[in-house]
């Protein structure tokens, strides 16, 4: 019978803040509303002022009157609000440090209930926590053979750049050897035209440029680059070298004489 009493006496104890916390919300939420109400008994009263400021200037008065005890009574309320809000901004916090101090206590009971006659002498004894301690010693030593060994040697930078290099010159003798031939008509008709007494030389054309560079590829012997030469290369040549330039005779010049 006596713990029933106790027991009741405890829990009323607990609950007394949310009872207290419960009572000034319903205070404070009447203030407010008479709060609202005394505000539009104020706006009534100036209406009826303003109204008979020039026809009825007691009735005026009166309603001044009505206005400013209605704005005393709005200060004492405002002022009850206040000091409502402030009591239950404080018992609020009081209750939550009271919870957050319990939930602390039976946080440290569960963890004494846990260990219990657990000690650092007694898991350093246990073979298992020796086991694991074996293993993970091997899974170390393993992890370092494997991080190591010759596999992740980076290569020189020198055979590198060599390598490179010569992907380089095999990507540029490829477009060299890919690159299209132009017709020899159209290579004569862009030549210059050879002035008298000059012999006259083609420019290879690509595809001798490409036949050239794969018999260098080859080792083997450059072809002849084709020439053109005038037709003063064929004329005979005569003692006197006065009548022309380089002694060349005209071939209808040759005919007539023959």
């Amino acid at each position: 019978m006596w713990s029933w009493f106790g027991g009741a006496a405890a829990q009323k104890r607990k609950d007394a803040p949310k009872e207290a916390i419960l009572m000034l919300r319903e205070q404070l939420d009447m203030l407010q509303k008479r709060e609202k109400y005394l505000e539009s008994q104020m706006d009534e009263q100036d209406a009826i002022a303003r109204k008979n400021v020039t026809t009825n200037k007691t009735a005026a008065k009166n309603a001044l009157r009505r206005k400013k005890n209605h704005e005393k009574n709005l200060e004492q309320t405002t002022a009850q609000i206040v000091q409502l809000e402030q009591q239950i901004y404080s018992i609020e916090a009081a209750n939550i440090n009271q919870e957050t101090l319990n939930a602390m206590k039976a946080a440290g009971a569960a963890m004494t209930q846990i260990h219990g006659s657990m000690t650092i002498d007694k898991v350093d004894e246990t073979m298992y926590v020796d086991k694991l301690r074996e293993q993970h010693q091997l899974s170390e030593e393993i992890a370092q053979a494997i991080t190591s060994s010759s596999i992740t040697e980076q290569p020189d930078e020198a055979d590198l750049e060599a390598e490179l290099e010569g992907l380089e010159q095999e990507a540029m003798d490829e477009r060299m050897l890919k690159t299209g031939t132009v017709p020899v008509a159209d290579q004569l008709n862009r030549l210059p035209a050879a002035a008298n007494g000059e012999r006259e030389f083609t420019t290879p054309l690509p595809s001798q440029q490409a036949q050239s560079l794969k018999r260098k590829q080859l080792n083997l012997k450059p072809l002849k680059t084709t020439r053109k030469q005038s037709w003063k290369s064929f004329a005979p040549r005569w003692p006197w070298d006065k009548w022309g330039s380089g002694g060349a005779v005209h071939p209808l010049l040759l005919c007539f004489i023959l």
